[in-house]
C-alpha cells in the first residue's frame, strides 16, 4: 500500500492541486473545511450532496483530494485524522450520488490516506439512501465501514456520538447553510496553498 501510495502521489501529484484548479467544483460548498474543529482538534470536512454542481467524476474526486489535503495540512501536530459531516439537508433523487465516484472516492481514500477518517456522520440521510449505502458498502474495507455513522437530529441514541465530538451547540452552527462563503472561502484556500506550498519548498531546500 505504501508503494501504490508513493507511485499514486507521484504522478497525481495530491500537493501541487491549487484552488483555481477546483473552484468550479467548490463553488456551491459542496465539500469544504469548516472553520472550526472537534473536542480533539480534528478538521472537520463538511459535505452537502444537494449542493451537487457538475457531472465530471475526475473533477469531484480531485476536488475531494484537495480538500483532504487541505484538512490534514491544517491538522495538529498529535492529531492525524479527520471528520467528515455529510449533511442530507435538500438532497432528493433529483440530485443522485454517483456510485461509480463514490467508488473512486472510497478507492482514493483508503488507499492513499488509510486512518485518516476519524468518523463519516450522515446527518438525517432519507431511507433511499439505505438503499444506495447498501450498494457501496461492499466498496469499502470493515474498518473504513464501522466509521460511517447514520445520525438523526431528532434521535437522541444516534445523535450521542455527535455529543462526543462536539461542544453543545457545534453541530447546529456547523449545519448553518450561510456558513459558506464563496469570497471568504476563496481567500482563506489562496492563502493555505500559498502557506503550505511555501513550507514544502523549504522543507525540500534543507534535505
Amino acid at each position: 500500500m505504501l508503494r501504490d501510495t508513493l507511485a499514486w502521489r507521484a504522478s497525481y501529484k495530491p500537493e501541487d492541486i491549487r484552488w483555481e484548479d477546483v473552484a468550479k467544483e467548490a463553488e456551491t460548498g459542496k465539500v469544504y473545511r469548516a472553520a472550526t474543529v472537534d473536542k480533539q482538534g480534528r478538521s472537520v470536512l463538511v459535505m452537502r450532496p444537494a449542493k451537487q454542481n457538475t457531472t465530471s467524476r475526475e473533477g469531484q474526486v480531485k476536488q475531494l483530494v484537495y480538500s483532504m489535503e487541505n484538512a490534514i495540512a491544517n491538522l495538529p501536530e498529535d492529531q492525524e485524522e479527520m471528520i467528515w459531516l455529510v449533511d442530507f439537508k435538500n438532497w432528493s433523487m433529483t440530485k443522485p450520488i454517483s456510485i461509480k465516484t463514490t467508488q473512486d472516492a472510497a478507492h482514493v481514500l483508503q488507499r492513499h490516506y488509510p486512518e485518516r477518517l476519524g468518523y463519516g456522520i450522515l446527518i438525517n440521510p432519507p431511507h433511499i439512501f439505505e438503499t444506495f449505502w447498501q450498494v457501496v458498502k461492499p466498496f469499502l474495507d470493515a474498518k473504513t465501514a464501522r466509521k460511517v455513522k447514520f445520525v438523526y437530529t431528532n434521535d437522541p441514541a444516534s445523535m450521542q456520538l455527535v455529543n462526543e465530538l462536539f461542544d453543545a451547540g457545534q453541530l447546529e452552527e456547523l449545519l448553518k447553510e450561510d456558513n459558506f462563503n464563496l469570497e471568504e472561502y476563496s481567500k482563506q484556500m489562496r492563502q493555505d496553498d500559498y502557506k503550505f506550498h511555501f513550507h514544502r519548498k523549504l522543507a525540500d531546500a534543507s534535505v
